[in-house]
């Protein structure tokens, strides 16, 4: 079920957002060459829409890991139910460029274990601090991804920890009212947040909020996935264009 009070309001705040960002705590470039044999889109040319609708990054982080899975087809789920203009697709955005001070939202997701560099630690940590916000979700519930990210995050905001977000937060009520997570399997684990002054900056799902079901060649590989993933998602878009 969808809540009226902030859809008509969504577009305004959405075009304001990047005002919030701070950019003069963007630190100097990072980028150096390509390792070998990478093929990594340039962020400004991928998604082929016009620069005043709302762009979601998808990270490139500790190296060249990054989704292949998660589904961008929440932001079309936002168009229709919302007056949020989003260019529909993910942009690819290294984590350790400045570049990623200009996404309101980013999505942080894979498989395995990783390992950070302290150059993207560094940005990561201005980034949320600034406004920016992180979807992290666990590939395939991959334990080994959800021990790495945990540990990064330990690094990253030493002062905070993830915890559990209660059904009854903000979160959960903003485009629409999600009472309940469902799972493919089971009673799935709550979200977990990070919040730096009242606010969300991170928000995480160790089942997975991949919507595999909507990518081609994807499947969540025996692991679990939340089945509702897609009014998550929209709602977190909402969540950090409003909040």
């Amino acid at each position: 079920m969808k809540t009226q009070r902030t859809i008509v309001s969504i577009a305004i705040l959405s075009m304001l957002l990047l005002s919030r960002l701070d950019v003069s705590a963007r630190p100097a470039p990072t980028t150096g060459p390509a390792r070998s044999g990478e093929v990594i889109p340039d962020p400004a040319d991928v998604g082929g829409e016009p620069q005043g609708m709302v762009q979601v990054g998808n990270l490139i982080y500790a190296g060249t890991k990054t989704s292949k899975c998660f589904s961008d087809h929440f932001l079309l789920q936002a168009e229709r139910d919302t007056t949020i203009s989003t260019t529909r697709h993910f942009h690819p955005v290294r984590l350790g460029d400045e570049e990623v001070f200009g996404f309101p939202l980013i999505i942080m997701t894979g498989e395995g274990e990783f390992e950070l560099t302290d150059a993207e630690r560094n940005n990561l940590k201005q980034y949320v601090e600034n406004g920016g916000m992180v979807l992290a979700s666990a590939s395939c519930s991959s334990p080994e991804w959800d021990r790495s990210l945990r540990a990064e995050l330990a690094r990253v905001l030493p002062a905070q920890a993830l915890s559990a977000i209660p059904m009854d937060h903000p979160l959960f009520h903003t485009v629409y009212d999600i009472e309940t997570l469902n799972a493919k399997h089971g009673e799935p684990k709550p979200l977990e947040g990070i919040s730096l002054g009242g606010r969300l900056v991170v928000i995480y799902s160790q089942e997975g909020l991949n919507n595999t079901a909507n990518t081609q060649g994807c499947c969540c590989c025996g692991g679990n996935e939340i089945t509702n993933c897609e009014q998550v998602n929209v709602n977190i878009l909402a969540y950090a264009l409003t909040h």
